[in-house]
């Protein structure tokens, strides 16, 4: 795979050529621009890894550009500033801005090049980590020492070597997208993005927006498939996406173009597409709801992952993996299971399978007390989730409404009420629902809510 895709902007052409022949050498893959309309094009070309600007330019200045190219969620990638006549204003208003750093010329190449690779490692550090809190977190590896889970793991890494597009199936909860990212760690594109795209939370335009991106005049919002360039792309219950917006991405992947909403220009892609789905995709084929074409595309490796009652010898592994997991990440009392407990736990179905698990176990830390967890404790929180499903009001779970004006319904209820457990924060409210935030402001747009109006309410 090519290094990550580094756009230099400075209006000095002995230093641009400089810079390029420094950073190639270091594995960059390198374009140029001596002004700011240069700068303007190339970013409009092809999205880029890291920015390296310079302040003062003919016919513009870089302080300007961070303002222009800086949305609601901040700059898309990370942006290096330097000049030969810097100061301390310009270096305050550039980090305020969201640069990473400010670096003044004459340039020291050594600073320069570590400034580049911890600003890379920052953004992809950055990203991992608003993934990991929006869909869940991920362990590193598939937990497990069943049979099962040794010949999953040994498949996975073989289809890791080569570059061909995988279908994972799976009930859900069984740990599709950990699968997924063990799989991007022993690739060839390890050190390049994962992107998930949560197809149920997409619909029609709103979708081939959020996928290809759009543009308004200087105005650029980079979609998914270019944030994933270079790495990996994973369609999270791909079953559920519109037949429209599946024909569009079959070609786009084909071609390995797309053209963002409001442009005129192609720009290439380079991913490879991961998708995962609980539904059974050859049925959706035959019912009319899911391309044959795209079905046959996605098919080439797939992955089936069996739900946790076919391995229940990974029950111990997993209850213990995740009883400390907790203890460490969240500061929640480690406990033990006695020999009971665990005889019920590896007998119990466990339907929602291995997020379950780990829902069940965060329960056991949090409401339990005791340095063991006995069988009867085991019993009442089995139970106690069973009774209260069967309490649950029919009427509220399944309104009397066309499926559009229900799901509507759904979505109003469960953003306002998320929307006050996050106290009216934004970021906190995106990062809770597993939504961009700017999709999150359309999405309040269409459902009427006012989120200014309901923090003040509260």
């Amino acid at each position: 795979m090519s290094g990550p895709y580094v756009l230099v902007v400075d209006d000095e052409p002995d230093i641009r050529m400089l810079l390029r022949d420094v950073l190639e050498d270091e594995g960059y893959e390198v374009a140029l621009a001596g002004s700011v309309a240069e700068a303007k094009a190339a970013r409009r070309s092809r999205r880029p890894d890291l920015i390296l600007l310079d302040v003062w330019m003919p016919d513009g200045d870089g302080v300007s550009l961070l303002k222009e190219w800086s949305d609601e969620d901040g700059l898309p990638c990370p942006v290096v500033m330097m000049s030969g006549h810097g100061n301390v204003e310009t270096a305050v208003d550039a980090t305020r801005l969201g640069a990473y750093d400010f670096i003044e010329k004459p340039l020291s190449i050594d600073k320069l090049t570590i400034t580049l690779s911890n600003a890379l490692a920052s953004d992809r550090l950055q990203r991992e980590n608003q993934g990991l809190r929006r869909h869940g977190a991920a362990t590193a590896d598939p937990v497990g020492n069943s049979p099962v889970m040794q010949n999953l793991r040994d498949q996975v890494q073989r289809m890791a070597q080569h570059d061909t597009w995988v279908l994972i199936s799976g009930e859900a909860g069984v740990g599709k997208q950990t699968f997924a990212r063990y799989l991007h760690a022993r690739s060839a594109r390890r050190d390049n993005p994962f992107i998930i795209v949560a197809v149920g939370s997409l619909t029609g335009e709103e979708s081939i927006a959020e996928l290809f991106g759009t543009e308004q005049g200087d105005r650029i919002r980079f979609g998914l498939l270019e944030q994933a360039a270079g790495g990996l792309l994973f369609l999270d219950e791909v079953a559920e996406m519109d037949l429209q917006t599946q024909g569009r991405l079959l070609h786009a992947l084909d071609t390995q173009r797309i053209t963002r909403i409001g442009g005129n220009h192609p720009i290439a892609v380079n991913v490879r597409v991961i998708a995962a789905t609980k539904d059974d995709l050859a049925e959706a084929v035959s019912e009319g709801r899911f391309r044959e074409d795209l079905y046959y595309r996605l098919n080439v490796l797939p992955l089936k992952i069996p739900p946790l009652r076919e391995h229940p010898e990974d029950i111990p592994t997993l209850l213990d993996y995740h009883m400390m997991h907790l203890h460490q990440q969240e500061g929640l009392p480690a406990r033990r299971f006695q020999a009971g407990a665990l005889d019920r736990l590896r007998r119990y179905h466990w339907p929602g399978n291995v997020r379950e698990l780990r829902n069940f176990v965060q329960r056991l830390m949090i409401l339990g007390s005791g340095d063991e967890v006995t069988s009867d404790e085991v019993e009442r929180t089995l139970s106690g989730q069973t009774l209260h499903e069967a309490e649950l009001d029919e009427a509220s779970l399944f309104p009397d409404l066309p499926l559009r004006e229900a799901r509507e319904q759904f979505e109003r209820q469960y953003l306002i009420h998320q929307l006050e457990r996050s106290e009216g924060n934004m970021t906190r409210l995106a990062e809770r629902v597993g939504l961009e935030r700017t999709h999150l402001y359309r999405k309040f747009k269409t459902l009427g809510i006012d989120p200014k109006k309901l923090k003040t309410e509260a």
